[in-house]
């Protein structure tokens, strides 16, 4: 999960007048305002509030995403306005996450269906997937046939796994059965229902077992919940409005990668990854882990925070923190 750090500012309890605000423009520049005199945090959708911002209010005026500059100087009707402020006392006053406000979050160029039974899709893999995944696989990829998404929430990772591994079968799991239904409405607009196979499970307990090593799974991939407790009773508002179930892992954060590191060396191929992305936690997964060869996979920001296990070291090791 990638945030903004928290910022104490205390929201307004109204919004200032609006009816001087004419243009785009103008509700832009008081929109920012807003934010920042609030204390929004961000890192949910966008990482500055000009881009958030300008998202929200052309969602909620129908306006194309892709406008040009010019867009900013149409004047926005009575009706209009009444939208918008509508819209703006729901993300200031209320602290409600722009994604649950207009109801989709975007990966690259997909669009994606959440609402607040799901985690808001943001996520290295997005990267990742594309660009360093294939080489760690026989024919660079091409021969895979079976991949799974482990805590998939609205399904995003799932569909983004099936786009990339076109001959492969997924499967997406998640404990929560609020969050897959998210996932089905995703799976069945990417028109993917007949490749992407939804199962309610913590980690792997209700998944069959695969009954021959055909049936292991290529790729093993997880955002898993990793923060620590300690870490979510003190997130921002806008975190927290959040499930807490996609979040919390526990006192250290390892509970749910404890578990599915141990259930992997069962459903892993003999030429298999596990990836996994970890947050803050690199340092504690080195520890418990780190007998297990984790290769850190690099990202664009240099967080480095996703790490990648080969079956070779995960099914030899006698690790005894799985």
């Amino acid at each position: 999960m990638k945030q903004s750090s928290r910022n104490a500012q205390t929201p307004p309890a109204s919004l200032p007048v609006t009816s001087q605000l004419a243009t785009l423009r103008d509700w832009l520049a008081f929109a920012e305002d807003a934010y920042a005199r609030a204390g929004l945090a961000l890192g949910q959708i966008a990482t500055n509030a000009h881009d958030e911002a300008l998202y929200l209010l052309l969602r909620t005026l129908d306006w194309p995403l892709d406008s040009d500059a010019s867009v900013l100087d149409k004047r926005i009707a009575p009706a209009q306005r009444t939208a918008l402020r509508a819209m703006l006392r729901r993300r200031v006053i209320e602290r409600v996450p722009a994604a649950y406000i207009t109801r989709e979050a975007f990966l690259g160029g997909n669009r994606y269906y959440v609402d607040e039974r799901v985690l808001i899709p943001r996520s290295y893999f997005l990267e990742l997937i594309p660009a360093q995944l294939d080489c760690w696989l026989p024919q660079n990829g091409k021969g895979a046939r079976r991949v799974v998404d482990v805590c998939t929430g609205s399904g995003c990772l799932a569909i983004e796994l099936a786009h990339h591994f076109p001959n492969a079968r997924v499967d997406a799991i998640d404990l929560s059965a609020d969050a897959l239904d998210v996932a089905k409405i995703n799976v069945r607009e990417h028109r993917l229902s007949r490749r992407v196979k939804l199962y309610r499970s913590d980690v792997f307990d209700a998944v069959p077992a695969p009954k021959s090593p055909a049936e292991k799974y290529d790729v093993i991939l997880s955002n898993p919940p990793y923060e620590p407790s300690r870490i979510c009773d003190d997130l921002p508002v806008e975190f927290q409005k959040e499930p807490r179930l996609a979040l919390d892992g526990g006192r250290d954060g390892l509970d749910i990668i404890r578990k599915l590191l141990a259930q992997a060396r069962d459903r892993l191929a003999p030429h298999g990854i596990v990836v996994i992305e970890v947050g803050g936690l690199r340092r504690a997964m080195e520890g418990a882990f780190g007998a297990l060869g984790l290769h850190w996979l690099h990202t664009e920001d240099g967080s480095d925070c996703v790490c990648l296990v080969q079956a070779k070291h995960l099914l030899t090791s006698k690790s005894p923190a799985i």
